[in-house]
């Protein structure tokens, strides 16, 4: 069953919420939340250019079975929500190559019930 989970990036605000499937990465953003786990809390994943219900607010959402938590990353998958709101329609070339989004400052803020 899914989960949904929101996170934020530098200044806290705007909110992005992501989908997941697979119970390990639920679990996990779980851990995250409760404060036991301290190691991969950053979120990542290959964006879709589309909006989706539960991701008000957005043009674009994360593939769920893309999504993944890390540590450290490379520059070139960095941006910030917004800014890569502003500038989706040039995501996927020099811009976040293959649509590898990977927010350095992203945390998770709290787990959401969709609708």
């Amino acid at each position: 069953m899914a989960a949904y989970f929101r996170f934020t990036d530098t200044n806290g605000q705007p909110r992005f919420v992501i989908e997941l499937n697979d119970e390990a990465k639920i679990a996990h953003a779980r851990r995250i939340l409760s404060g036991e786990e301290t190691q991969r809390i950053h979120i990542h994943g290959r964006i879709i250019k589309r909006p989706v219900p539960y991701n008000p607010g957005w043009s674009f959402h994360l593939d769920s079975n893309t999504i993944d938590f890390f540590d450290m990353a490379i520059e070139v998958c960095d941006s910030s929500m917004q800014y890569l709101e502003d500038h989706l329609d040039e995501a996927g070339g020099a811009f976040l190559p293959g649509g590898h989004w990977c927010p350095w400052s992203s945390r998770l803020v709290d787990e959401v019930k969709p609708g």
